[in-house]
């Protein structure tokens, strides 16, 4: 909070050394680049004088200074500004005092000072001279007088309100027209510089018949106050002088005596009547107070001075003016609290009330206003920033003075809000389930998962790994593989139900932030059955032993002649590796010996007799059934039961015995043949009807 001060003398040329402005903030010559250490343009006029080098950070003269030009006659001359660091953004106020060089000479408004004194006028009058001017301040300011030696004049100097010295002639002795009629005196004035200057004036002194009586002022110093912005022409002050003489000798005039160049282009002086008047409106803001000097003149030539003091009060007519100094933007979104975003200058040239001036911010947004000296303010963040949430804040920087009425302005701040990757990636789900029918081609899409972030650019990429699952990360590699960009799960390989019927694989969602962040989600695969499996028959097996010569022997059930209807032959058993309907099975009865001596459960596979065995029935029996599921297509499988008609085992056992390796074979050839006769005899007798109902016919046409 306290001001960097520094002392220059003026007049310094370009590039001279103010300061070394980094030294003085604590900050070192490797923080240098970072801080970026900076004057603050605020769109001052006083700004451009100053400039920061920026590899060593010393604070030097941008261009030549020059004290009158800057701050007048008053006696104070310095220049504030602001400086602004970096990384983190701060601002330091800085005022340079501009001492005063003795680099003008006092001068006189006329080169030659015309006077006229009448013959009878006694020694020891008076004749006020005008003072002379010098733009410098302080002792290079005071001045003396000096008059060229003659024995009729000499120079006395009289003390005036404010410390200045008026010069006035004093008459020596008596004047005799007819002896001389003119003198001509040199007025020296020097300053109290170092080294001192000078300026000098002619007077030329006519010896005129008698004006005994010279103008004298009503006042030796006039003072008024007027408002600023008063319309041309506006009275502001009327100065009275009188003249004890008569006729041409007791008219007075009025006008300027050695004035600054301003004053006449501001104020005009009317001749006869003394009244000064505005030529144009005043402006408090470039000068509160007007000093000048007035003379007074009668038809003799004999004058008088006087002193006028015009204070100039303010108006509000001024809004307060905003600059933006410096705006970090983008700022990161986790950046912590009470951190600068933004300095602000509010500058309000009035005065007084007129230029106190109060800022606040307008509009929802996490950021607060911090007063600081030197009309500066700091935009801080009063909270935590969401980019998610808020990619970019707008407040209205508003500031409002304390005039009657009040006057504001405002400008708006615009605050972007750069990602960091505080967001990990979120799944859609936590767990994902999937269907895959078996049998599938390999590189078949199973599923696609997906994952968002709420981060931006790099920090919102996300990328898609396996993490494991249930038979570990390599073991669902061998399954699936997942896509890195688009997070679709492919089968490596064909699935098969009934070895693998689910299985679970473990997803891992990651973003490209530095350092990342990821979740991960769980992916549930089901396989679905396929009728890809027929039935297997159990029971009856197709061989149960070796049998003589090494033929397979079927096997058999025996069934007693007495059995009844319903009598439960055996039991077909088969199983289908499938599930469901694919799994489910029924029995037919495609094929037997005696077709109406067995049937079969549906859905059992109980071989029973369908009526009473009897004994006309052949011993031997052969059934055969078929076993279908329900799959689309149905897939099926036969079973082959024997089944020998007796008593008892040991009835039924010649009745195998008898039966030759390759009785299967034989049978079905006399089968075979015995069908072959019958066609053959079929074909005969057709053939001998044939030749008949030839013979016939010929006959009957005979």
């Amino acid at each position: 909070a306290e001001r960097v001060r520094y002392a220059i003398p003026e007049e310094l040329g370009r590039g001279s050394l103010v300061g070394p402005l980094a030294r003085d903030l604590g900050l070192s010559a490797d923080e240098l680049p970072a801080r970026k250490l900076q004057v603050a343009s605020a769109g001052k006029k006083q700004l451009k004088y100053f400039r920061v080098n920026e590899e060593n950070g010393n604070l030097y003269v941008n261009e030549r200074l020059d004290r009158e030009e800057m701050c007048g006659e008053s006696a104070t001359c310095s220049v504030s500004f602001e400086v602004l660091v970096h990384n983190p953004l701060n601002v330091f106020h800085v005022e340079v005092s501009i001492e005063d060089v003795n680099d003008n000479s006092p001068v006189f408004s006329k080169a030659v000072l015309d006077l006229e004194i009448g013959e009878l006028i006694p020694p020891g009058a008076r004749f006020p001279l005008e003072m002379a001017r010098d733009a410098d301040s302080g002792s290079n300011s005071l001045l003396t007088y000096q008059l060229t030696s003659d024995p009729s004049f000499s120079l006395s100097v009289k003390e005036k309100p404010g410390g200045k010295k008026q010069p006035e002639l004093v008459l020596e002795r008596p004047l005799d027209r007819e002896k001389q009629s003119s003198f001509e005196l040199v007025l020296t004035v020097v300053d109290g510089g170092e080294p001192a200057r000078s300026g000098t004036v002619l007077i030329r002194i006519n010896v005129t018949d008698a004006n005994d009586n010279p103008p004298v002022f009503s006042k030796n110093v006039y003072e008024t106050r007027v408002a600023e912005n008063l319309p041309a022409g506006s009275l502001v002050l009327r100065v009275v002088a009188t003249d004890a003489d008569v006729g041409s000798n007791g008219r007075v005039s009025y006008s300027f005596g050695n004035v600054p160049d301003d004053v006449p282009s501001l104020f005009a002086i009317d001749s006869e009547s003394g009244a000064i008047r505005t030529v144009c409106p005043l402006d408090f803001e470039e000068k509160n107070k007007y000093i000048f000097g007035l003379e007074a003149t009668d038809g003799g030539g004999l004058t008088d001075h006087c002193e006028v003091h015009i204070d100039i009060t303010d108006e509000n007519d001024n809004a307060p003016e905003i600059t933006i100094l410096s705006l970090s933007s983008p700022v990161p979104e986790d950046a912590p609290a009470g951190a600068v975003v933004a300095v602000v200058n509010v500058n309000d040239p009035d005065s007084g009330e007129n230029g106190q001036v109060s800022c606040e911010l307008s509009g929802e947004a996490p950021l607060s206003i911090v007063a600081s000296s030197g009309g500066s303010y700091k935009v801080v963040t009063s909270g935590a920033l969401d980019r998610e949430q808020a990619s970019e804040h707008r407040v209205t920087v508003v500031a409002r003075d304390r005039g009657r009425p009040a006057l504001w302005s405002s400008t708006e701040l615009v605050l972007e809000v750069s990602d960091v990757n505080d967001n990990a990636p979120e799944f859609e789900e936590a767990a994902y389930s999937a269907y895959v029918a078996e049998n599938n081609a390999a590189g078949a899409l199973v599923l696609r998962v997906q994952a968002r972030d709420a981060d931006a650019g790099a920090n919102g990429r996300v990328s898609y790994w396996l993490a494991g699952g249930s038979a570990g990360a390599a073991g669902a590699a061998a399954l699936v593989s997942v896509e890195a960009r688009s997070g679709a799960l492919y089968a490596q390989r064909s699935l098969d139900y009934e070895q693998c019927r689910e299985f679970t694989v473990a997803v891992r969602a990651q973003d490209g932030g530095s350092p990342a962040r990821s979740s991960t989600a769980t992916v549930r695969v089901f396989v679905l059955d396929r009728n890809d499996n027929a039935p297997r028959v159990l029971w009856p097996a197709a061989a149960a032993g070796e049998g003589p010569g090494g033929a397979a022997a079927p096997p058999f059930e025996v069934v007693p002649r007495s059995a009844e209807a319903g009598y439960l032959v055996a039991k077909v058993v088969a199983v289908d590796a499938d599930a469901g309907r694919n799994a489910w099975l029924s029995y037919e009865l495609v094929q037997a010996s005696e077709p109406a001596l067995f049937r079969v459960g549906l859905h059992s596979g109980e071989v029973r007799t369908a009526r009473a065995v009897g004994e006309r029935d052949a011993a031997k029996q052969r059934v055969v059934a078929v076993v279908k599921d329900h799959g689309q297509p149905a897939l099926s499988a036969t079973a082959t039961l024997h089944v020998v008609l007796a008593e008892s085992l040991q009835e039924a056992l010649p009745e195998l015995s008898e039966r030759p390796a390759g009785a299967e074979a034989a049978e079905a050839a006399a089968e075979l043949q015995f069908y072959l006769v019958l066609a053959l005899a079929l074909l005969s007798a057709l053939l001998v009807l044939s030749v008949a109902l030839a013979v016939l016919a010929r006959l009957r046409r005979a």
